[in-house]
Formats: C-alpha cells, sequence, structure tokens
C-alpha cells in the first residue's frame, strides 16, 4: 500500500457518522479535516475526530487535501464536487451524483480532463451482501436472469431524522434517496439499462419533523413520495422497481432475481452485509448461500477507499462517477417518463463494475 490519501469531509449530518466510524480502519485513507457551513458543529466534529476543523472554502483550497468526501444535501453535490475538482482533488460524493445529469455531466469532464477520479454513493453494493449475489447471479447457479423485482418503502424520513426537509426537495424523495441503494445493485447484477418507463405520484397527506429541535415543523413536499418503474437492461433482463414514502407497514424490502432455475433472493442494498439465499428447481425452498465475494465488515467510506486503491495501481474504481452518472439517467428517466406518459430510451452506457474478490480488502485489491 502506497501513502494514504489526505481526506477532508465537507457536511457533518447525520450520514457523517457513518463515514466516520469506517474511516480509521481503511489504510488507504487519512482523515485530516472538516468542514460545515455550522462552524460550530464541524468544530465538535472535528475535536471528537482528532482533526481540524476549516471552513468551506479553507478546506477546498487546502493542499494537504488529497480527497473530498462530499456529504453536503443533494442541492449542493456538484457545485461542492466541482469546485474541488478544480482545486486538483479527487471527490466522493454522497448520492444521487447530482439532480439531473445534465447538471452532472460537466462535473465528470472536469474530471477527465484534470486526470482527477470522481466516486459515488451508494458503496453498500461492494460488501458481502450485493457482490455475493452478483457471484452466484455469474455463477449459473439459478440459470439466466429473467428479471427482477424491487420493492421498497416505508411512511417517510421525517419519523426518524432530525432535520428531514430536504428529502422532500429536489434530490430527495423515495426515488433519489433510495433509488440509488436498488439501481446500482441493478445495474452491477445485470448492466446498463436502456428503456424505462416510470410512473409517480404524491398523496395530499401534511408531513411535520417529528424528532429533534425542529419536532413539529411543516415539510413542503415538492417531490413525488411514490414512484414505479419498469426497466430494460441492455442484456434483455426486465426489473421492476418501487419505492415509496407512503407505506405505513410492509412485510419486508423486497429484491428478488428470476432466473430460467431459481430465485436469488439479494439483501438489502442500504446495507453491506446480509445474507444472500436462493431457491432452485431442484431445493425449492431457500437456503442461505456461503458469501462468496465482497468487502468484509464493510461501511461507508469503502467505496473511497476502493478508488484510492484503484488510482495506486491505475485501474478502475469500482463505486465510480459514471455508474452513479448512469443511476441519475435512469431516475431523470423514470421522472421524464411520468410526466410525458412514454417509454423514454438510455443512450449512454457504463460498464458492469468488476467483483470485488472474496477476501479482498481496499488496501490489497
Amino acid at each position: 500500500m502506497g501513502v494514504p490519501l489526505n481526506v477532508g469531509v465537507i457536511g457533518v449530518g447525520k450520514i457523517s457518522e457513518q463515514y466516520f466510524a469506517s474511516l480509521p480502519q481503511l489504510p488507504g485513507l487519512r482523515l485530516t479535516a472538516v468542514a460545515d457551513l455550522d462552524e460550530a458543529r464541524a468544530r465538535q466534529v472535528a475535536d471528537e475526530q482528532g482533526v481540524e476543523a476549516l471552513t468551506v472554502d479553507a478546506l477546498l483550497q487546502d493542499p494537504r487535501i488529497d480527497a473530498v468526501i462530499n456529504l453536503t444535501i443533494p442541492a449542493a453535490h456538484v457545485e461542492v464536487g466541482t469546485r474541488a475538482l478544480e482545486q486538483g482533488k479527487h471527490v466522493f460524493a454522497e448520492k444521487p451524483l447530482g439532480l439531473t445529469p445534465e447538471e452532472a455531466l460537466p462535473m465528470l469532464e472536469l474530471a477527465d480532463r484534470k486526470g482527477l477520479r470522481v466516486g459515488s454513493a451508494p458503496d453498500t453494493v461492494l460488501g458481502t451482501g450485493v457482490q455475493t449475489a452478483r457471484q452466484v447471479l455469474d455463477s449459473g447457479v439459478i440459470g439466466a436472469p429473467v428479471g427482477a423485482q424491487v420493492h421498497w418503502s416505508a411512511p417517510g424520513h421525517e419519523r426518524w431524522h432530525p432535520s428531514p426537509l430536504f428529502y422532500y426537495q429536489p434530490g430527495g424523495g423515495p426515488l433519489f434517496d433510495m433509488g440509488p441503494y436498488y439501481l446500482t445493485s441493478l445495474v452491477t447484477l445485470f448492466g446498463p439499462v436502456v428503456r424505462v418507463a416510470g410512473l409517480a405520484s404524491r398523496s395530499t397527506r401534511e408531513r411535520v419533523v417529528e424528532t429533534g429541535p425542529l419536532a413539529g415543523t411543516p415539510i413542503p413536499v415538492d417531490i413525488d413520495t411514490h414512484v414505479s418503474a419498469l426497466l430494460e437492461h441492455e442484456n434483455g433482463v426486465t426489473s421492476t422497481v418501487t419505492v415509496s414514502f407512503e407505506v405505513w407497514a410492509t412485510r419486508s424490502p423486497l429484491f428478488e432475481v428470476y432466473g430460467t432455475e431459481g430465485t436469488l433472493a439479494v439483501p438489502d442494498p442500504n446495507r453491506f452485509s446480509d445474507p444472500v439465499e436462493i431457491a432452485t428447481r431442484h431445493e425449492p425452498e431457500f437456503h442461505e448461500v456461503p458469501v462468496s465475494a465482497g468487502y468484509a465488515d464493510a461501511g461507508r467510506g469503502y467505496g473511497l477507499a476502493d478508488m484510492a486503491r484503484a488510482i495506486e495501481t491505475d485501474r478502475p474504481h469500482r463505486a465510480s462517477g459514471r455508474l452513479a452518472f448512469h443511476v441519475l439517467e435512469i431516475m431523470d428517466a423514470i421522472v421524464r417518463s411520468s410526466d410525458a406518459k412514454k417509454v423514454v430510451e438510455i443512450t449512454i452506457r457504463v460498464d458492469r463494475p468488476e467483483v470485488v474478490p472474496h477476501g479482498a480488502t481496499p488496501d490489497t485489491w
């Protein structure tokens, strides 16, 4: 392993806690500084992590910082990412990559021109859950894949998040917040999507913040809260996807792949390492399969560690900006399809990322 990347984190809200929990165990990364528009919060987190607190401008301009983890709200992802690239820094962003493909593409083109890397969440797909599912699928155990079905739902993030208003603005909602976990996994399993048909709606129920200092605050809803889509992958597989902030109760998230010889139960892609199950024509009862791929005991930040190793070895990184851009294109196409009530074609392709080998670590792959 070479010299670790010095990392600065911009945005120290709720999700940052999961990154800070993982970073100490990733030898390819060294947390150096944090920044936030709430400078008092940044100082508090910096003290907890034993690093410096800087202003956003100072962190972006700091020559010590090699890479920025961008945990700002979705509306700021492209602006902050572009500014980091302009300062010669690699970028790893929370999802979504941007609000629209038109907004995000110039950022990727800038990175290409400057020889820099862009990565993006979700990196949950690099854990043993989705990666083992991918290995099982590629092994042919369930035969040739025919289709997949995905369902994720909840009443809404206002029930648990202390500052959830941005989830109901452009770049949020069930599609742009939860959709990337499932869509990134579907592309990882089957490859790129070529056609999309979508339907979206929202209820009229009033929403308020239910926890934390903002409890009782009304939430304006400016996005659709129930979204369904039919996707056609380049390899002919069709996927049906439903994500919703309108469901009060359901038995469990559903992610299943149907093949000519059996069914693959993919674990929740919002998590890293839940077990994979299969049922086949010869063994019709679902049973767990051994872990056979993926980073073990992974957490948020592994995508950046994978990127750091890829920089060192001059290989493609898996949780890439191009993959996130394709997912953004899919989500944008779902919205446009719903608005126009017609099928939308996607012309830009992305390669399926390589499987993470069983037993690999981000500093040895």
